[in-house]
C-alpha cells in the first residue's frame, strides 16, 4: 500500500518532467508568442495541461482498466498527428505575422469569475491551447499507461496515478508558459524591437520541428513504409 502511494506521489514529479518534453515546449511557445500578458501566458499552459490530462486519463484508463491495445501503427499515427499539428501551429503563426495581424486579448472588465479568466486569454487562444494538449495527450497515453502498469499493480491505483500525473503536467506547463511569456509581456523597451523576431522564431521552430518529426515518423520509424 505504502509503495503504491509513493509511486502515485512520484507521478506528480514525472508529470512535471513530462511537461518539459521538446515537442510540448515548442508547441506552446508558438501559442504564447500570440499573447501580450503574463497571466495569458500562464493560462496557455493551464488550458494545454487540461486538454493533455483529459486524453491521458481517458485513453490511459481504457488501456489500464479494459486492456485496450494500441498497435505500433496506431501509436505512430497519433505521433504523426502531433507533428502535423506542430506544422500547422508554426505555419499559422508565420502567416499572421507576415500579414501583420495579431489576435488581441480582451480586457474583460466587469465580468466575473471564469469568463474574466477566459477573456484574459481569449477564446481562440484557449481553444487552440486545449486542442494542442488533447492531441499531445492522445499521442502519449499508451506510453504513459504502460509505464504506470510497470510501476503500480492495482489498476485503480494506476488511474489515480494518471490523474496525479496530469496535475503535475498542468503545474509544469503553467510554469513553462509563464516563463516563456516574459519576453512578450515585460514592459522593457529593449525587448519591443525583438518581439516580432522572437514570435517569428517560434513559428519557424514549430514548423521545422514538426516537419522533422513527420519525416522521422513516416520514414525512419516506418509508418508510411509499412514496417
Amino acid at each position: 500500500m505504502e509503495s503504491s502511494l509513493g509511486a502515485i506521489a512520484l507521478g506528480f514529479v514525472f508529470g512535471l518532467q513530462h511537461a518539459t518534453d521538446t515537442d510540448h515546449v515548442v508547441a506552446v511557445a508558438s501559442i504564447v508568442s500570440r499573447t501580450g500578458r503574463f497571466v495569458s501566458g500562464a493560462l496557455v499552459g493551464a488550458f494545454w495541461g487540461l486538454g493533455h490530462t483529459v486524453t491521458i486519463v481517458g485513453a490511459g484508463a481504457a488501456i489500464v482498466l479494459f486492456n485496450v491495445t494500441v498497435t505500433s501503427k496506431a501509436g505512430l499515427s497519433m505521433e504523426l498527428a502531433v507533428a502535423l499539428m506542430l506544422m500547422a501551429l508554426g505555419m499559422s503563426r508565420i502567416v499572421k505575422l507576415m500579414r501583420n495581424r495579431e489576435e488581441r486579448s480582451s480586457s474583460g472588465h466587469g465580468e466575473p469569475g471564469f469568463w474574466l479568466v477566459l477573456r484574459t486569454l481569449g477564446p481562440a487562444q484557449a481553444a487552440r491551447s486545449t486542442l494542442t494538449g488533447l492531441v499531445h495527450g492522445l499521442a502519449g497515453s499508451a506510453t504513459v499507461a504502460l509505464l504506470v502498469l510497470s510501476t503500480v499493480r492495482s489498476p485503480y491505483a494506476a488511474v489515480v496515478y494518471l490523474l496525479v500525473f496530469g496535475l503535475g503536467t498542468i503545474a509544469g506547463m503553467i510554469a513553462i508558459t509563464a516563463l516563456l511569456s516574459v519576453p512578450f509581456a515585460a514592459r522593457v523597451p529593449i525587448l519591443f524591437r525583438f518581439r516580432r523576431a522572437l514570435a517569428l522564431g517560434t513559428g519557424l521552430l514549430s514548423l521545422g520541428f514538426g516537419l522533422y518529426l513527420a519525416v522521422h515518423i513516416s520514414f525512419v520509424d516506418g509508418l508510411l513504409l509499412g514496417r
